[in-house]
């Protein structure tokens, strides 16, 4: 018997560290890959969108998300493809993002129920399995709308669809693991309990339990209710236990258990594996490049927006004065904005002039620099790449900076476009919405990179100091 309860003892000691590597190692991870698979969505489902292939749901910024919610996988008919499947992937990003942003991922909260649900989730598309030929209805039309973004796109595009293709299957694939191990660990937990609150009970008749396998199912049983208050009773799991403290083979069943909760330690060698800074930094500079689709679609709804501005202003005497111009060839005069940006720090706000001329122009200058280096490999991302790591820092630092004004610049262009607009127009703007929260989010990630850089490359100088 005290063989027993020295294993009981080792088990809930292992189950403890087990616990903690969840939460301190794979949970955070795994989180990190909901992200980057939130991203992908994101880049995918904006690309079709600008393209006609589908359509975004129109209320879906009206409804909350408090829950994981399967979107629908029903069957429907090709010609209602654009509108169906908007819906569902709109419903589908709009989960993912409560996944990434409002929920605690532990080992206390993801319950086997929720981990069900999340499976469920990531399932709604088979992103492992994007085939024209698929039996369900999502994944088909989500690979026939894909293949179709293919056909006549420029390199850059269908780069960005292999790359964000890629990556996501990576993400569901390793989320899809560590879930999986998640909901075996929380079966062993639930045993855990069982060890703690009624094995090591003091009315827990131990001279009972221990004489048989059905003494100790028995037992467990007769104080479940009191002991294991809220836990619903898996006569499986307690089966399990009782023949880990008493069935023949007891101590192969302990070893394999002891065996499975057991954390496995990373190889020294892979812990000081070499880390390519210069990789970082291209990869941050490379990030922030990718935002020039985003800017491109911007630039035109700007443009739009503009005239439309511009066309609610033609009394008799400006028709007439901009008839005098065009026959005397003199230049149109400069239009002005003077918009309200906001700082989120102090939450203060000041008036800022746009010259609408210069800022058009160099909006068109900055897609076009950035398409340069967007993708690697490309004559304009080479360049950058062989220059010193010190040139591309400071290049990478004005760019974040630069960026972060003209995001400030387009949400108050754009609040000043809706607000201004003639009554009768107001229904003709396009808002940027959409693309500044894709560009806001491919900064984030630009921005970690960087400061990935700067904390390797600092740590790699203070150990070159201490001479290690």
């Amino acid at each position: 018997m005290a063989e027993n309860e020295s294993f009981n003892t080792k088990i809930i000691m292992a189950g403890a560290d087990r616990e903690q590597w969840y939460n301190c190692t794979r949970l955070p991870k795994i989180q990190d890959d909901y992200r980057l698979h939130l991203s992908c969505v994101r880049n995918i489902f904006e690309a079709l969108v600008r393209r006609g292939l589908i359509e975004p749901d129109p209320y879906k910024k009206e409804n909350k998300v408090t829950s994981i919610q399967t979107p629908d996988t029903t069957p429907f008919n090709d010609n209602e493809r654009p509108q169906v499947l908007g819906l569902r992937l709109s419903d589908y990003e709009s989960v993912i993002d409560y996944v990434c942003n409002y929920m605690r991922f532990s080992v206390e909260m993801l319950s086997i129920d929720v981990i069900k649900k999340m499976l469920e989730l990531n399932n709604a598309f088979s992103w492992n399995n994007l085939s024209l030929n698929s039996t369900r209805s999502n994944t088909r039309a989500l690979a026939t709308v894909i293949n179709e973004l293919k056909n006549n796109a420029d390199q850059l595009t269908l780069s960005m669809i292999k790359d964000n293709t890629v990556k996501t299957q990576n993400a569901i694939t390793e989320i899809t693991d560590v879930l999986k191990g998640l909901a075996e660990f929380q079966k062993e937990r639930y045993k855990l309990e069982i060890r703690k609150n009624i094995l090591e009970n003091s009315s827990f008749d131990k001279g009972k339990a221990y004489a048989s396998t059905q003494g100790m199912v028995t037992e467990i049983r007769r104080l479940f209710t009191s002991c294991m208050q809220k836990r619903p009773l898996i006569n499986e799991l307690i089966m399990e236990v009782a023949a880990e403290e008493t069935a023949p083979n007891k101590e192969e069943l302990q070893q394999a258990l002891l065996a499975k909760l057991q954390v496995k330690e990373e190889s020294a060698e892979a812990k000081v594996q070499k880390i390519d800074t210069h990789t970082i930094l291209m990869e941050a500079l490379r990030l922030v490049g990718t935002t020039y689709d985003s800017y491109k679609v911007i630039y035109e709804k700007i443009m739009a927006n503009h005239a439309i501005m511009q066309s609610g202003k033609k009394s008799f005497k400006q028709k007439f004065l901009k008839l005098i111009r065009a026959i005397f060839g003199l230049d149109e005069p400069p239009v002005e904005y003077e918009v309200t940006l906001t700082d989120k720090k102090s939450d203060t706000k000041r008036k800022e002039l746009i010259f609408y001329n210069d800022f058009s122009s160099g909006l068109l200058k900055r897609i076009k620099i950035y398409s340069a280096f967007a993708t690697k490999d490309t004559p304009g991302y080479n360049k950058i790449n062989q220059q010193k790591d010190e040139s591309i820092l400071e290049y990478l630092n004005k760019q974040m900076t630069e960026n972060n004004h003209l995001f400030a610049l387009i949400i108050g262009l754009d609040d000043y476009f809706k607000n201004n607009v003639a009554p009768l127009n107001r229904s003709k703007i396009k808002g940027c919405s959409m693309e500044l929260t894709t560009i806001k989010n491919i900064l984030v990630k630009a921005n970690q990179q960087r400061t990935d850089y700067v904390a390797y490359t600092e740590e790699a100088e203070q150990m070159k100091k201490l001479g290690i």
